[in-house]
């Protein structure tokens, strides 16, 4: 069953971004932990991707998600804008918003966890990330320790470490996330 398209042209970007890459299809699934199969219905929009599942496209691909997603700025700018944004797409039930700059080497956005959403997905994959807890209670998992952030609260890692993000508040959790976007064979460690 097809399922409604909620970010428009997303599969055509990544079917670009992978050719672009030189990537094969086949290629281009091993080094994200996806089946040949699943990547294609992804590309034909039959599906839609997850957030860790796109951030893990960004990297194999070297670009930001606000790029798989059409934010392409006409020029770069250093500044994002807060009140012009539209609302914020969502993928794999996770909100986010661009909250930096598009063609760094670290990309910043605003994300926002449902409850009961993505809650056994145990993360690792090349390069660092940042959270910080701008609303709602966090259960953040770092290898087998598990931390209740609240908001105010914030982690810095190597995501080469096994780490898992959960919202605790009925209303979900809303974050800064920043990561790199590292390009490398080892990006096939992530656990989807």
């Amino acid at each position: 069953m097809d399922l409604p398209e909620e970010l428009p042209g997303l599969g055509a970007r990544l079917r670009e971004r992978r050719t672009r890459s030189g990537l094969t299809l086949e290629a281009a699934a091993a080094r994200v932990g996806l089946s040949p199969a699943h990547l294609s219905r992804l590309e034909t929009a039959k599906r839609q991707p997850s957030l860790p599942v796109l951030l893990q496209l960004s990297r194999v691909y070297g670009v930001p998600v606000d790029v798989l997603l059409g934010h392409e700025p006409a020029a770069p700018s250093s500044v994002v804008r807060g009140g012009a944004a539209a609302p914020p797409p969502s993928a794999g039930g996770w909100t986010y918003t661009a909250a930096g700059a598009p063609g760094r080497a670290m990309q910043a956005l605003r994300v926002h966890i449902p409850l009961l959403v993505q809650d056994a997905v145990v993360r690792v994959h090349p390069g660092e990330e940042w959270i910080y807890v701008l609303a709602g209670r966090l259960a953040f998992t770092l290898d087998r320790d598990e931390y209740q952030l609240e908001p105010g609260d914030a982690a810095h890692f190597d995501s080469m470490r096994p780490h898992r993000l959960v919202a605790r508040s009925e209303a979900g959790v809303d974050l800064l996330f920043m990561h790199t976007l590292l390009q490398s064979p080892t990006a096939e460690l992530c656990l989807p």
